[in-house]
């Protein structure tokens, strides 16, 4: 049997969309998830790399799956909405070319560096 070793994640407000491939690029998970399911369903997977569009979320996100052992990549948007091909979200758009070094990730934010900024009067 195959071991997941790719996840692409898409982040919503109640259902999440996992889409898991191994390392030859089989289809290995392609389910939905609600958000109170998350990490429990992420702490019965082996350490893989789990690639997640970049949005306000998806940092507090990256910290805790990181927190499980998984390696967290964030896409910038742009970068991510080029492999979404005919489908409504963005799940099946990590599988074409997710994580070659030619595309770009950014990195989580800590809890600290997330603070919304107060202006100065």
């Amino acid at each position: 049997m195959s071991t997941v070793t790719t996840i692409g994640l898409d982040i919503a407000k109640s259902v999440f969309q996992v889409h898991g491939i191994s390392a030859t690029g089989e289809v290995l998970i392609r389910r939905q998830v609600r958000r109170g399911q998350v990490l429990k369903f992420f702490a019965s997977l082996p350490p893989c790399l789990i690639g997640i569009e970049g949005c306000a979320s998806s940092h507090h996100w990256s910290r805790e799956l990181q927190s499980l052992g998984h390696e967290v990549k964030l896409m910038p948007p742009a970068y991510v909405k080029p492999y979404v091909k005919r489908q409504k979200n963005d799940m099946a758009g990590f599988r074409r070319k997710p994580f070659s070094n030619s595309v770009r990730s950014m990195p989580p934010t800590s809890f600290g560096g997330s603070d919304v900024q107060r202006p100065s009067f």
